[in-house]
């Protein structure tokens, strides 16, 4: 995967997006992960995604082979955290989220190489946080946060309120 490139999404890139969540809940599934399961995300969150200039792919000759939403702001269910805090401050950090690799893709640097942009961009942006999280059965994922240098921190619960893993890499 040396070929490959980590750009913005498109509106052509949805129904591929799409079909690395599918890949990516089936995967879940498979594994017992109650994660995804609902149906989301889906074709809906990679426009929605795209539309708020938040989507990205990595590609390698033409083929989508990973995405994230990837950008600086605010993530509201981060504000109450259980178990732990928050070690960086700020109202304003880097977050990850719904990153899908495709199966063909893993273990190649695909979500490291989603990850560094999120580095990058709250870099930019002048701040030191970047945030993420996950199920806490999801261990493919969570070995990948700590290989890249993110700490579990704590749990924060969705909207829905289901818990996720709370991931923390301060830069």
């Amino acid at each position: 995967m040396d070929g490959f490139t980590v750009r913005k999404a498109r509106l052509e890139d949805v129904p591929a997006m799409a079909g690395l969540y599918d890949l990516a809940r089936a995967g879940l599934r498979e594994r017992g992960v109650d994660q995804w399961q609902n149906g989301y995300p889906n074709e809906v969150s990679a426009r929605e995604d795209i539309e708020s200039g938040v989507g990205w792919v990595l590609e390698e000759s033409g083929v989508v082979l990973a995405t994230a939403a990837v950008y600086v702001g605010h993530e509201p269910t981060y504000d109450l955290i259980r178990d732990g805090a928050w070690q960086g401050t700020g109202e304003r950090y880097g977050i990850i989220h719904r990153l899908a690799v495709s199966p063909e893709a893993r273990r190649h640097g695909a979500a490291s190489a989603l990850m560094d942009l999120g580095a990058r961009l709250t870099r930019e942006a002048g701040l030191s946080v970047l945030r993420c999280d996950t199920h806490r059965d999801n261990l493919p994922m969570r070995r990948t946060l700590e290989r890249n240098g993110f700490v579990l921190r704590g749990v924060i619960r969705l909207r829905s309120g289901a818990a996720r893993e709370a991931y923390e890499k301060l830069l």
